[in-house]
Parts: structure tokens; C-alpha cells; sequence
């Protein structure tokens, strides 16, 4: 994972995070998706060579999630040429005496598909208590820092109501101090 995203997450200079977790973790802040868009995802719904995958929304719309570089080529690593089945897996195999739905399994290896809930954990194990959505959170209010438009913002995270949008996009007093100097008509330089 990227030095940057990891100090944006909270996570950087910890050792041996596992591929399953970089992937995930990278997917999440790229894309602002909510993390159980991205938990559901199955191999064939990305598009690695265009860096966006087909996610299913919580009102069950499909939607895509774009993500740069580096995402794609975890995400490239962490599905090894499967063809099928989640791209988030357990560890292990399912256990024998849980009935797991079909489209939950991988067909190949007969693990699960990775719970929010076990995400969540290890996410919060690594990151010193964080939960998921702070990845989220945390990639609009950097794009809005960044003076990325309202509705290009809405398109990025799926919201249909800018209200909604708006918790999230609260830009820190270093970026306004920083747009009010860039924007001040008696600086040198310019």
C-alpha cells in the first residue's frame, strides 16, 4: 500500500499487512465506495484494465466504482486468474456445518466470501481503531480539499442528495488558510 494512503488511513509503516487487506483497503479509499460495495464484488465484476469494477449499491442498483493503479494491480494479485466467486475470501475454507448461499463461495477453493464484520476488525486491528467507513470518509475530504466539484463528488461516492454529501466534504483550516494564499491578488509570484 502507497506511503500516502497509509498516512491518510492512519496505517502507514506497519509490517506485513496481508494482500487480502492492502487490496481491500486500497479499493475502499480509491474508489470511496462503502465498504460492503466492495465486499460483494465477484471476480468477473472488474474491469482491471480500466480500473473500475461493477458494484451493487444498497438500494440493489449496479454502479461502477472506479479506482487508480495501484488497486488494480492488488486487485490483480489478490484474484490470481480466478474466474469466479468473491474477490474478498476467508482464509480458510467455510466450515462444513455452515450453509453458505452459493454466490458467497469461492467455486475453486470453497472459501467465503469476507464478512463486513471480519473486515471491519482487522481494519480496525491495523489502524488503531478506525473503522472502514473513515477510508471512505476520508478520500471525499480529500477530493473536496482538493477542489473537486460537488457533482463529480456525488458521482464518485453514489450519493443522490448533496445534503448527504455534505458531512463528509468538511475541508480542514490548512486547506482553506492554503486556497485563501493561492487566491490572494497581492501575493509575489504570480
Amino acid at each position: 500500500m502507497g506511503t500516502d494512503l497509509g498516512e491518510r488511513a492512519g496505517i502507514a509503516g506497519l509490517p506485513d499487512i496481508p494482500l487480502r487487506e492492502r487490496a481491500l483497503w486500497r479499493l475502499l479509499y480509491d474508489s470511496a465506495a462503502r465498504a460492503e460495495e466492495a465486499l460483494g464484488l465477484d471476480v468477473p465484476d472488474l474491469d482491471l484494465a480500466n480500473r473500475q469494477a461493477r458494484a451493487r449499491t444498497k438500494g440493489g442498483h449496479v454502479r461502477p466504482l472506479h479506482f487508480q493503479t495501484a488497486a488494480a494491480r492488488l486487485l490483480a494479485r489478490l484474484t490470481g486468474g480466478r474466474q469466479a466467486g468473491p474477490v474478498f475470501l476467508t482464509a480458510r475454507r467455510a466450515a462444513a456445518h455452515r450453509v453458505m448461499a452459493a454466490a458467497d463461495l469461492d467455486p475453486a477453493s470453497g472459501r467465503a466470501r469476507l464478512s463486513y464484520e471480519m473486515a471491519g476488525q482487522l481494519f480496525k486491528r491495523y489502524s488503531g481503531g478506525k473503522t472502514l467507513h473513515q477510508l471512505r470518509h476520508s478520500r471525499l475530504t480529500h477530493l473536496g480539499e482538493a477542489n473537486v466539484s460537488a457533482p463529480l463528488l456525488m458521482a464518485i461516492s453514489g450519493h443522490k442528495r448533496l445534503a448527504t454529501l455534505q458531512r463528509y466534504v468538511q475541508p480542514s483550516q490548512a486547506a482553506v488558510a492554503a486556497l485563501m494564499a493561492a487566491s490572494d491578488p497581492d501575493r509575489r509570484g504570480r
